[in-house]
């Protein structure tokens, strides 16, 4: 049974979440100490965490940074706040999709379990995939360089993995995109290519710089010998 945890300040709305997914065989929790978040998801080791961006004390920007230090844990962010600007800030936070509110419930779910279903039924055999000296686990979404494990969001993972699959080629931004968010997620030009960015610095962070180049006009490509 997918666990998932839902880090929402308006009661209404998080217990309606709850039931919603518990209708459709998840079991769902609610955050109850808004200065612990980031302790409880960890206690509770949800399959994947829907969040609000407006929370008492930190805002959910904060919190899903300091989850992506320690984990590549799916995140849905859900927020009034419907510009661009504001999902694309979510997505270079370290989301996976962002939904506005008000949304129909039947969106949420169709989301999570799309997400749930990319995140853990992506690959049930374990293998790995190696480039300039770097191993991509597949099954934990970790990447393995001189000794220090690196850990990647889902969307950093996918694109890396994608990368990874078609080494010394270059990869279109179509495809990357349909490798990230296939048909039932928010799909964006500018969104690809913050996510981009964002696993660039996750590398160099690792000590692999310079290994995703761009192509202007056509992509990019993960160069290895």
């Amino acid at each position: 049974m997918y666990r998932v945890i839902i880090v929402e300040d308006d009661n209404g709305i998080a217990e309606g979440i709850c039931n919603c997914l518990a209708g459709w065989g998840m079991e769902a929790r609610k955050i109850t100490d808004f200065r612990r978040v980031t302790e409880e998801i960890e206690e509770y080791k949800p399959h994947l965490v829907i969040m609000d961006i407006t929370l008492p004390y930190m805002g959910g920007y904060h919190w899903c940074q300091e989850i992506r230090k320690t984990s590549s844990v799916p995140i849905i962010f859900i927020s009034s706040a419907t510009d661009n600007m504001n999902i694309i800030m979510a997505m270079n936070m370290g989301a996976d999709d962002y939904i506005p509110k008000p949304f129909d419930q039947s969106v949420l779910i169709a989301k999570v379990q799309a997400l749930l279903r990319r995140a853990y039924d992506f690959n049930r055999n374990t293998f790995t995939l190696q480039a300039a000296g770097a191993v991509l686990n597949t099954e934990d979404n970790t990447l393995l360089y001189n000794g220090n494990k690196i850990v990647l969001s889902r969307n950093e993972y996918m694109i890396f993995l994608t990368l990874m699959q078609n080494k010394n080629k270059v990869v279109s931004r179509e495809k990357l995109m349909e490798a990230l968010w296939e048909t039932d997620s928010f799909v964006d030009e500018n969104t690809l290519t913050v996510n981009v960015g964002r696993l660039r610095r996750t590398l160099e962070e690792g000590g692999l710089k310079d290994l995703i180049k761009t192509r202007f006009g056509v992509g990019y490509i993960l160069e290895a010998e």
